[in-house]
């Protein structure tokens, strides 16, 4: 049998591929209208879900909570503000904090997006086949899902959803972007405020991004020492014990893919993590060496034996890099006083909203900075 033209076989490719492309869409877009039937048939008509688009531009479904309808989006929306959820994913407790955060700001829902993304796992209630899903506590560690929509890593959500909100397209007078994580949402943000190349994206469309890092039970290290004593220095003795103490996710070593080659070494990614707006927060009765969802590795553990003590190290440790590498870093550290480790005492704190939003609106703060670039 003749075979046809090779323009003819290019053609025919070309039409499967964008035919696969379409379904990949429709299918997606089934998805996130199943999502929302499920949500609003179980009572919960908050959870909302949201079409993003990941890698190689294929579109997957992402559930998340908003005080806005992202069917209809709000047409003059000036910040932004996404908080991430602890261990027990429970999502929409994290966004009841993250409106009682708004309201005590004196920040309007009609200037200020809130978000509070779902990373789910398999046994969830609302898990569709178009969503991503992980395994147990992978999502934290920024591991790609297993289930669902595979291949897709939590730090590749933070890009796309950072990426939707960006587009000037959707939001044209997004003026500032705050991302809170608490507990292992905050074991999230710390990574990914260290390994992410969105921020300066973003920055430099005229969007500010600050990261506020509360209570993670440990943080990435960028160079393989460690609290010892008074000072910091590569944990000899510790090393017999525990000698993959500096691989992630305490450390650079072995790196996770989406810290792509050529991979920036400690002191690169220091010096554009020392760039970053982030601040740090813990509850100032947040010791408890035992706390059962703190991290007893010996990786974390090298880190010190609380959270706050592993806080106040980590600061330190940004000091030393700092005299260590001349590369000037100003991360401020506040302790919340009067609160542990649960996220409504202590978000719900006068201290935390202020230091959370240091100014009654820091998207008007910055309005008179410069206009958004197109």
């Amino acid at each position: 049998m003749a075979r046809p033209p090779s323009s003819l076989m290019s053609l025919a490719c070309a039409l499967a591929l964008l035919l696969t492309s379409l379904l990949g869409h429709c299918a997606a877009a089934s998805a996130a209208s199943a999502a929302s039937a499920a949500s609003t048939a179980s009572g919960d008509a908050m959870r909302q879900p949201l079409l993003l688009e990941g890698p190689a531009r294929l579109p997957y479904t992402f559930g998340l909570y908003a005080n806005a309808d992202l069917g209809r989006l709000p047409s003059h929306v000036r910040q932004a503000v996404v908080i991430l959820h602890g261990v027990k994913r429970n999502a929409d407790d994290y966004f009841a904090i993250g409106q009682h955060l708004l309201t005590m700001a004196g920040l309007a829902a009609s200037d200020n997006l809130l978000l509070a993304p779902n990373f789910m796992a398999h046994k969830d209630r609302g898990v569709l086949p178009g969503m991503p899903v992980w395994g147990g506590g992978a999502w934290m560690q920024g591991k790609p899902s297993a289930r669902g929509v595979t291949g897709i890593t939590s730090f590749q959500v933070l890009d796309d959803l950072l990426r939707w909100l960006g587009d000037p397209r959707r939001f044209p007078d997004l003026r500032e972007i705050v991302l809170i994580g608490h507990s292992a949402g905050a074991q999230l943000l710390q990574r990914y405020a260290v390994l992410n190349a969105v921020t300066e994206e973003l920055q430099q469309a005229g969007i500010h991004v600050r990261y506020v890092i509360s209570s993670p039970s440990s943080y990435l290290y960028l160079s393989p020492e460690r609290p010892l004593g008074d000072g910091f220095a590569i944990p000899t003795m510790q090393m017999q014990a525990c000698p993959r103490y500096d691989d992630y996710r305490y450390g650079l070593q072995h790196a996770p893919a989406y810290l792509p080659p050529p991979q920036l070494d400690g002191r690169q990614l220091f010096a554009r993590y020392a760039a970053r707006d982030v601040r740090y927060m813990v509850g100032a009765r947040d010791t408890d060496p035992q706390h059962r969802y703190l991290d007893h590795a010996c990786g974390a553990a090298m880190q010190g034996q609380t959270r706050v003590a592993r806080q106040l190290a980590y600061v330190g440790s940004e000091h030393d890099l700092s005299q260590r590498w001349q590369i000037p870093v100003d991360h401020p550290q506040r302790q919340i006083p009067g609160a542990a480790h649960g996220a409504a005492r202590l978000f719900g704190a006068p201290e935390a909203v202020q230091w959370i939003f240091p100014t009654p609106s820091g998207a008007a703060r910055r309005e008179s900075a410069g206009s958004r670039l197109p």
